[in-house]
């Protein structure tokens, strides 16, 4: 696998962690255990190495939701109940974007949550 995929993956999710003011040491931790068990993963299946950023995102917002609720959330809807962004596609790709999960609008591609539209 190149690493340089999982950098980038890892610099990505800190900084919209960062970005959220959740970069906390349990937030990082869960960082660290995500992109180490997505570096065996590619290694198991060089082809999807382009998957990697998106699956770390997917994988540290599980992480959190578990231990400190849901990240991130949406900021742009100001009516109904707080809910969150997820990652699209669903499963990773080259290109992966934060979407509302009620309106379905792109928020923020992954590392830009800070400059969001």
């Amino acid at each position: 696998m190149d690493d340089r995929l999982l950098i980038d993956a890892r610099a990505r999710v800190l900084a919209d962690l960062s970005a959220r003011h959740q970069a906390t040491a349990s937030a990082v931790s869960a960082l660290e255990d995500a992109c180490s068990a997505r570096h065996w993963w590619a290694e198991q299946w060089p082809e999807g190495t382009v998957y990697v950023a998106g699956l770390v995102a997917q994988d540290v917002q599980d992480a959190l939701f578990e231990n400190a609720g849901r990240w991130p959330l949406c900021l742009h809807c100001t009516d109904g109940p707080v809910h969150s962004l997820y990652i699209q596609p669903d499963l990773g790709g080259p290109d992966p974007v934060w979407v509302c999960e009620e309106t379905g609008e792109v928020a923020a591609a992954l590392g830009f949550l800070g400059a969001e539209r």
